[in-house]
């Protein structure tokens, strides 16, 4: 990704207001002008999606939901066994990046991926259940992200699996096994990332861990481009719905 690619980014992640009365328009604001070159920067910067895209158990036939997949750059993790899925819905309420999805999905003749301009929180497909259902780096995002894992949990199919995968901060006082972060950790990143809407919080962690059955969890960080020396921490998590 060429320097000037990564100044305009972040012009736009840094100096550029957002304005919109609704979500939507929100989102829109902050992404519109940056839509072509989201990935490219992304790619640096959102870590651990590959990883939990390719555990995931997208077995054939397959139904899988993207919450906030933006882009639809997560189905280039798959790779062949993209074809053998029976449906894939990339939802999200940014519409320009639904385009980029779009244009990507016409490029590689997705003819099972549809991408759909709708909430994670209210959101439901024509087969009404489905198998899995993903947030990555999009949950932060969502205001009502209590409702869109409850909502991801009614549409999933008993023996179903949630991934997630994003920002995070720990509580205080964690649960006993899980890191606990140092006050400017829990301090610094929620101011820093809040002028983008976005909000790391200490209870998904918790909150996934006791609506599902744990399947894997782990703990990171990852390096920010041109945040010399500062690492963002992230977390990857798939639990099942139980039978």
């Amino acid at each position: 990704m060429s320097l000037l690619a990564d100044l305009k980014v972040l012009y736009h992640l840094t100096l550029t207001p957002i304005r919109g009365r609704s979500h939507a328009e929100r989102l829109d604001s902050f992404y519109g002008k940056q839509a072509a070159e989201y990935d490219g920067f992304r790619k640096r910067l959102l870590q651990g999606r590959e990883e939990l895209i390719q555990a995931l158990p997208l077995d054939e036939g397959c139904t899988w939901i993207d919450m906030g997949g933006g882009t639809g750059q997560n189905l280039e993790f798959v790779g062949t066994r993209l074809q053998r899925l029976s449906k894939v819905y990339i939802v999200d309420l940014a519409t320009s990046l639904l385009e980029v999805a779009r244009q990507r999905i016409q490029a590689r003749c997705w003819t099972n991926v549809e991408p759909v301009a709708a909430d994670a929180t209210t959101f439901v497909p024509a087969e009404g259940h489905v198998d899995v259902v993903t947030f990555s780096y999009s949950l932060t995002m969502i205001p009502d992200w209590f409702a869109a894992v409850d909502h991801a949990w009614d549409l999933l199919k008993p023996g179903g699996h949630i991934g997630v995968v994003d920002f995070y901060v720990s509580r205080k006082h964690p649960d006993e096994g899980r890191r606990r972060h140092g006050w400017f950790t829990r301090s610094f990143w929620p101011v820093w990332f809040a002028n983008d809407n976005v909000f790391p919080s200490p209870d998904h962690v918790p909150y996934l861990h006791r609506k599902f059955e744990p399947v894997h969890f782990s703990e990171h960080r990852a390096r920010v481009p041109y945040l010399i020396g500062l690492r963002v921490p992230y977390y990857r998590f798939i639990g099942r719905k139980p039978a």
